[in-house]
């Protein structure tokens, strides 16, 4: 506000494309924005806060795009301010992104929160912040010569952001200094205080902090009551809770002792883990885990041995430990003959890098309980020969004892155990002779799984072990008889599975074969799912080892999607996200609808579910925070021009995705302030994923991601850490948004969460066109978006000042008929208006 009374230069673009020069500054009174000088009188060269519409941020008026200027300054340099029931623009540009920047937020502040008066701390007055700054320099000034040198101050301001790059904070510093005729490696308390205001304070929180603060400089436990139960959408608070909050987050002892948080303190309680948008209380179990065993979705892991692709990647033992620490709860084992009648462990042409079967058991033993207390399923792939399984099943009674599951499944059952009863337990999925066997060892079907793993081999057909290439395998009573709840049977079809199959039989499903039977039979499948485990499995072809799409077999209600845990991506992403949701422990309740005995369900539905309530998902994409360069650029500098992909995943009605404009040259805390909306028809099967990319790259544009369920979000204001390629999170690396849910439209009271009171006008709806991926096309049709956007509007404030009339439509049961007829009155704004609907009322 200081800034904006003292006023700055800026252009001002006429309708002709030409600009002139005007100096623009505040009216004391806070009511008028006066540009001098002016051919016009000088009471005609003003506009009035009040009538101030919009302010918009970048070149978003015709006058602003038209040709010969749009190229002559870039779009964070201008903004334009529409006013009057005409909605006139005032287009301007400045000369820093920074100056853009105070003004609309200081405009926006002024049209929202106008009416209330703005106290403007008087300079003899030092601010709480302020005052807290210069705290922290005296006590790093120990000469008490009024300065610390330029190394110090960097450390200070980067210690208090940890961020924020060095070279940014010592390239203000030099600014200031020469702007100030000061040189040397000497900073000054004003200097200080001045870079640290100015790096440090992150406007879109500040506007945040005056928008909900009596004050204006801080907020008061009061204050603060009204932001964390309307806008986080916390219940039963109080103000001891918020007292508690200054007391963790506030810097300043000063404000600590009055209950006050400053703009740090407010910063700092946003950036941290209670204002992280992944409820806290999906950190734990938080799901009935009494359900049968087949309601659950399984999180599961496709060669586990393998650390690269199928074909080259060789096997180590660390990879069974990666994958159980990060919540697997089922593991695949393929076991081979081995050197002196020790079976080994080894996926395709991995055979150099055989790993001993009695290891890998140790390592499951050690690990199988570490990240989740509930069953491990082992999905055992036998390439033996008997006298190996023989070892094979000694093997698992030794080094896994009591753990392994080994009562025979009760017939008067109808579905598996839950994984509450189940605890602790590791379940044996493998082959098992029929009860028709009374010798110690027979033949059963091989599984499709495990010939496909023999031809990756490359054995001629003579020499695949147990007569592989017709499909059966020789099986030993001893391996046979460990196996109890999980019996691999080959699948024929629903009809006779839901005759014969019992509920301890479970299928295993390449890839292909389950795509086609989600498309060709979407109901018999979710239905099949409800009584029985299915396991999916990536199709031999994908020798790189790359993953399916998870989502498209969840919808169908298969439980076990098995994953290539080395390979990251989308699809990692989607997995590994989704089993965030019940406490990460590897199993996640499937929705109510694909459970109920009564329920129908199409895995292809493209439209809202019966009995399933829809929501609306507001997203509102505000700002990045210290986005680094993409991991493999070749390009010189830390130049980043970010931007981001809100996309929904879930079932094809529900699957969408909006991006954001590009931010140019901006890594550091880039201003989106973008909102999208999404109707959420199955709520409890749709994963949120945002994806940072960098338009100005040579290389990998990849910045990072964030995925989360949707049924795991937090209302309101909320930071999005992000995670690199490979999972892990980037350090101060985050998105700022709001978040804000809704029931359907049209679907009776809207229950709201996020939803703040101070809203304004309802947000008009504008026509957006889709992305195609391909970037020319995009930004090629990208142009048309404003002025479908100023069509709407002006479409809309038509219709404002034209309301049309109202029709009211009453229906009348006709006697002894089953039809209804329907009479149509009517009702204008006019004086005989009364008269005309109660006629209609009395027909």
């Amino acid at each position: 506000m200081a800034f904006m009374l003292e006023g700055c230069e800026m252009k001002k673009v006429r309708s002709n494309s030409r600009m002139y020069n005007r100096y623009f500054l505040l009216d004391p009174d806070m009511h008028w924005l006066r540009w001098e000088p002016s051919k016009k009188d000088s009471e005609k060269a003003k506009l009035e806060i009040k009538s101030i519409k919009e302010v918009r941020l970048g070149k978003k008026t015709p006058v602003l795009r038209s040709n010969g200027l749009s190229d002559q300054f870039p779009d964070e340099c201008a903004f334009s301010i529409i006013y009057g029931d005409n909605y006139e623009s005032l287009d301007l540009v400045a000369s820093t992104a920074d100056i853009v920047s105070t003004w609309v937020m200081g405009l926006r502040y002024l049209v929202s929160y106008g009416r209330h008066p703005v106290d403007i701390a008087e300079p003899s007055q030092p601010s709480l912040r302020t005052s807290w700054i210069g705290s922290v320099f005296e006590l790093a000034d120990m000469e008490k010569g009024g300065h610390i040198d330029l190394f110090r101050a960097t450390q200070i301001i980067k210690g208090l952001n940890p961020g924020m790059k060095e070279s940014r904070i010592e390239l203000k510093f030099k600014e200031l200094q020469k702007a100030k005729d000061q040189y040397g490696e000497a900073i000054n308390l004003d200097t200080f205080v001045e870079v640290y205001c100015e790096l440090c304070t992150r406007p879109e929180i500040f506007f945040l902090l005056v928008q909900f603060s009596s004050n204006k400089e801080y907020l008061d436990s009061k204050d603060l009551m009204l932001f964390v139960e309307v806008e986080q959408g916390v219940e039963a608070v109080t103000e001891d809770m918020c007292r508690d909050i200054v007391q963790k987050f506030e810097p300043s002892a000063k404000g600590r002792e009055r209950g006050y948080l400053s703009i740090d303190g407010f910063t700092h309680y946003l950036l941290s883990s209670e204002c992280h948008i992944f409820d806290p209380q999906h950190k734990k179990v938080c799901q009935d885990m009494t359900q049968p065993l087949s309601h659950y979705y399984i999180n599961s892991s496709h060669n586990a041995s393998l650390l690269d692709d199928h074909f080259w990647g060789s096997s180590d033992i660390s990879s069974y430990i990666r994958g159980l620490r990060m919540g697997c709860r089922s593991i695949e084992v393929i076991v081979w003959d081995g050197p002196d009648n020790e079976p080994v462990v080894y996926v395709g042409s991995s055979v150099a890098s055989q790993l001993a079967f009695s290891k890998v058991l140790d390592i499951i033993n050690q690990y199988a309980f570490e990240s989740s207390e509930y069953p491990l399923i082992l999905c055992l792939v036998t390439h033996c020969c008997i006298p190996q399984q023989r070892v094979m099943a000694q093997h698992l009674k030794k080094i896994l004892g009591d753990k392994l599951y080994a009562e025979p499944p009760n017939k008067e059952e109808n579905y598996l155990p839950s994984p509450e009863k189940l605890k602790g337990k590791i379940l044996l999925k493998s082959k098992k002779l029929p009860p028709s066997c009374t010798d110690y060892e027979g033949d059963v079907t091989d599984e499709e799984e495990g010939l496909e793993m023999s031809h990756r081999v490359g054995a001629d057909e003579k020499d695949q072990l147990n007569g592989l290439g017709c499909k059966r395998l020789r099986l030993c009573r001893e391996l046979s008889e460990l196996v109890c709840l999980c019996k691999s049977v080959q699948f024929r079809d629903f009809g006779l599975s839901k005759r014969e199959q019992k509920y301890w039989e479970i299928c295993s499903f390449n890839e292909v074969d389950a795509n086609r039977f989600a498309n060709e039979f979407p109901e018999e499948f979710v239905c099949y799912n409800k009584r029985f485990l299915s396991r999916i499995y990536p199709t031999s072809m994908r020798i790189d080892a790359s993953n399916m799409n998870p989502q498209d077999f969840w919808k169908c209600g298969c439980q076990i999607v098995a994953m290539n845990y080395q390979t990251p991506g989308l699809m990692m992403d989607l997995n590994l996200g989704w089993f965030r949701q019940n406490g990460n422990c590897g199993y996640v309740l499937r929705p109510a609808i694909m459970r109920e005995e009564v329920s129908y369900f199409s895995a292809n539905a493209r439209d809202s579910l019966p009995g399933v309530s829809a929501q609306l998902l507001h997203i509102k994409v505000i700002s990045g925070q210290n986005l680094p360069k993409p991991r493999g650029s070749a390009a010189k500098g830390d130049v980043v021009e970010p931007y981001i992909y809100v996309e929904i995943h879930g079932i094809p009605a529900d699957c969408a995705e909006q991006r954001t404009k590009t931010v140019s040259q901006n890594g550091d805390n880039p201003i989106f302030d973008e909102s999208f909306e999404f109707q959420i028809n199955l709520p409890e099967l749709a994963v949120l994923r945002f994806v940072v990319l960098d338009d100005d790259y040579i290389g990998d544009e990849f910045i990072g991601q964030y995925t989360i369920p949707f049924e795991c979000l937090q209302p309101g204001y909320r930071h999005v850490p992000l995670q690199s390629l490979t999972g892990e999170f980037l350090p101060n690396t985050t998105l700022f948004v709001h978040v804000a849910i809704t029931n359907r439209r049209g679907g009776g009271k809207a229950h709201k969460r996020g939803l703040s009171v101070k809203k304004g006008r309802k947000a008009r709806e504008y026509t957006t066109t889709k992305t195609t991926g391909m970037k020319v096309v995009d930004e090629l049709f990208r142009a048309s978006t404003q002025p479908l956007r100023e069509a709407t509007d002006l479409r809309e404030n038509v219709q404002i000042f034209c309301p049309p009339a109202t029709l009211f439509v009453f229906k009348k049961a006709v006697p002894n008929s089953n039809s209804t007829s329907l009479k149509v009155g009517e009702f204008f704004s006019s004086p005989g208006g009364q008269a005309q609907r109660d006629t209609c009322l009395g027909e």
